[in-house]
């Protein structure tokens, strides 16, 4: 689920500058997907005061969010191909023979072999899967919200707090699952280009989409996706729990910090204990998008749960966090950008007049 996190710590900053009046930072939760982060409204100076809040419609907030997940995942594409090749590594080769997962002679391998545009390799569908998958969750968590808020009998956010609590982790986990069923089969493309080395055996997008549906079936679209949707409930619960911990403690010690640096911070904080925690699940994820890629023979035949046993068995617990490490380097700088450029994006389109 870690394609999730960085929209998971959007759609929460989202709301923080959204909602916030008196220094008081709401969130919300959103997931299915690896994950952006974003806040949506001026930042507060004085805590005090109510925010003056740059007003977009509907299909700007979708735009601007989906450009800027996109762009958050083109900076940080090096470390990503760098983790998928990290994770699926020890699939068809013997668990001794195994290198450490070092970021540095990975790198230089690529830089070397492939040369310095492959560590962009498979971005293009990232972007491409990106935008839909952005666009869906905010749609989607809007509706599910309003729908959540009507069966509840919630009028508005803040009347309730525990009923607020429920409508933003049901509401972001159903956004999440539907976010993440819709543009699957980009996500499985994108991790087989992403892990294709020296021998190419996918040419492009339509080539992949076209040649897995052949060989594979139409489901073979789909290989892994019990995985991603099984990642939404830890995602949330770690994700939430994490944020508003230290949120609430930052806030308690230093309240008149810029809500910027303490989303920030927070929203960093969040998304590595999430991606420590569901690591593992990703990394199946993966290793089974690629079952039966290029014609090559099958290794988990006993589903999600026996690719565990399996994983646990030859490789060890170490084999389940293969690719960690660049995982957390992009944490912080997928933040970063995607909330400056989710800000900078609303400012613009804020101030284009309406027809």
């Amino acid at each position: 689920m870690n394609q999730e996190v960085e929209l998971l710590l959007l759609m929460r900053l989202l709301a923080c500058f959204k909602n916030t009046t008196e220094a008081r930072v709401g969130v919300v939760v959103e997931g299915g997907g690896l994950n952006t982060a974003a806040g949506h409204g001026a930042v507060v100076v004085e805590p005090r005061k109510q925010k003056q809040q740059s007003q977009i419609g509907t299909v700007s907030q979708l735009l601007a969010g989906g450009v800027a997940g996109a762009v958050s995942k083109t900076c940080t594409a090096p470390l990503a191909r760098l983790t998928i090749l990290f994770q699926v590594q020890g699939m068809h080769s013997d668990a001794a023979s195994l290198r450490k997962a070092n970021i540095w002679p990975e790198a230089s391998r690529i830089l070397r072999e492939e040369g310095f545009c492959a560590f962009w390799k498979g971005n293009l569908v990232t972007i491409v899967h990106r935008l839909p998958y952005s666009s869906v969750s905010f749609y989607a968590f809007e509706r599910y919200k309003n729908l959540l808020q009507f069966i509840l009998g919630v009028e508005s956010q803040g009347d309730n707090m525990s009923a607020d609590l429920c409508i933003r982790l049901v509401g972001g986990g159903l956004a999440g699952i539907t976010a993440a069923s819709v543009t699957y089969p980009l996500d499985l493309v994108r991790t087989r280009l992403a892990a294709q080395t020296n021998v190419i055996y996918y040419r492009g997008i339509s080539h992949a989409l076209c040649t897995i549906s052949k060989e594979e079936g139409v489901s073979g679209l789909y290989k892994g996706l019990g995985a991603t949707l099984l990642g939404v409930g830890p995602n949330l619960a770690i994700s939430f729990s994490v944020y508003e911990t230290v949120r609430s403690y930052w806030h308690s010690r230093r309240p008149y910090d810029s809500t910027v640096l303490v989303s920030l911070a927070c929203g960093s904080l969040s998304g590595i204990a999430s991606s420590t925690v569901t690591f593992p699940l990703d990394l199946v994820r993966r290793r089974m998008q690629l079952e039966g890629a290029g014609g090559r023979a099958r290794v988990y035949k006993t589903g999600l749960f026996g690719a565990f046993r399996h994983i646990m068995r030859t490789e060890g617990l170490r084999g389940l966090y293969r690719g960690i490490l660049p995982e957390y380097y992009k944490v912080v700088p997928g933040v970063g950008i995607v909330f400056m450029t989710y800000e900078k994006l609303k400012q613009l389109l804020s101030n284009i007049p309406e027809s």
